[in-house]
């Protein structure tokens, strides 16, 4: 067969799969632009959502999660996947008993596992720890689904994050003085612990475009009253900012979330050189710093190596304030000192060594700088 032979047997196979597409739509069999968008992402990233894999999904009911929810299961044929569905009930409302019942009924008439739990509402009463609680009991559900089948465990759970989410963090994360991996955020995966990661696949959307697959395919969408409340800082942002920007500079939303895009790939050299830093400058005890060849680099990078190794460590909820100031501090001329960071944790410095603890009881023993 000649190259010209070839290449228009290729085209007509195009030809061929885009009609089959067409018509199964025409059957009602569903495949849309959204379902080939989808397709194409996961065809560019074969290790994001693999063949045969079991999925987690987390499903609040809003038109997000919905969106997702269509995508995965009327592609899971083609992809040999194993569907579950995990939703979380905050009991912020009224509501929110009647919104689980009928989205498990929906689930069940659609054959699709569901798995479901109650938080005490007094124990979540912020964004931050319903957000924890949230991944905790997808965990915990992960590894129970992976107890009952060793041979097929549950590795992957998928939220409905959208790039207008990753714009409303990037927006929330800049006004709290973030560095570059807080502008990074909402990366398409990240790991959470015991193998299992935490995939975003819909960062390809936004939000105008999950209600479109909403009504298009005439999904059932629960709506959060607490979404409506203004008070918790995202909904503002949601509803006051950005509606400004965008109407200031059309699809900023959209531009914003893909400089995250590039920041991500920029924090990830940032780290690994980071990395190669912190171990010419770590002492034998792996929780201390020669102060002496940290001083020796240039303000920016010892930055960098600072909030790195926090981070290492596991320090959370580091502000561009607090690592100026650490960073500062421990510059060459500067007397010892501590600084008490978020989660109880402590760094400390005398004239070589900078030190970081955990433990409150510890600081006299480890920062005696009298």
């Amino acid at each position: 067969m000649t190259l010209t032979q070839q290449k228009n047997l290729k085209n007509a196979n195009r030809a061929l799969k885009s009609k089959q597409m067409s018509q199964s739509t025409k059957n009602g069999r569903s495949w849309s632009k959204w379902h080939m968008r989808l397709h194409k992402r996961l065809k560019q990233n074969k290790s994001l959502l693999p063949t045969n894999s079991r999925l987690l999904l987390a499903i609040s009911g809003g038109q997000d999660s919905m969106a997702l929810l269509k995508l995965i299961i009327d592609l899971r044929r083609l992809y040999k996947w194993q569907v579950e569905i995990w939703h979380g009930d905050h009991q912020w409302h009224t509501k929110s008993k009647r919104i689980e019942e009928e989205l498990k009924l929906w689930c069940l008439n659609q054959q699709i596992s569901f798995h479901s739990n109650k938080a005490n509402k007094e124990e979540i009463a912020t964004e931050e720890k319903a957000r924890d609680w949230r991944y905790k009991q997808l965990l915990i559900q992960a590894k129970s689904l992976s107890s009952n089948n060793i041979y097929y465990p549950c590795i992957r759970i998928l939220t409905g994050h959208t790039a207008t989410d990753r714009s409303e963090t990037i927006i929330m994360n800049l006004a709290r003085g973030s560095d570059l991996t807080g502008l990074s955020a909402l990366k398409e995966r990240r790991d959470l612990e015991d193998n299992i990661e935490l995939i975003r696949p819909l960062l390809i959307f936004d939000r105008n475009e999950t209600l479109e697959i909403c009504k298009e395919f005439n999904l059932p969408i629960w709506i959060d009253p607490s979404n409506e409340n203004i008070n918790l800082t995202r909904n503002k942002i949601r509803k006051e900012i950005l509606p400004i920007l965008n109407s200031i500079y059309t699809g900023a939303d959209l531009r914003i979330a893909s400089v995250a895009n590039r920041l991500e790939t920029y924090s990830k050299d940032q780290q690994s050189l980071a990395k190669i830093a912190i171990e010419f400058c770590k002492e034998e005890d792996t929780k201390s710093l020669s102060r002496k060849k940290i001083i020796d680099f240039t303000n920016s990078i010892r930055k960098i190596i600072i909030f790195n190794w926090l981070k290492m460590l596991g320090v959370t909820r580091l502000t561009a304030a607090q690592i100026e100031e650490i960073n500062t501090k421990i510059s060459k001329g500067k007397p010892p000192g501590i600084i008490h960071l978020h989660g109880d944790f402590l760094i400390g410095w005398d004239k070589k060594t900078i030190y970081i603890s955990n433990k409150s009881n510890e600081k006299k023993q480890l920062f005696d700088i009298s």
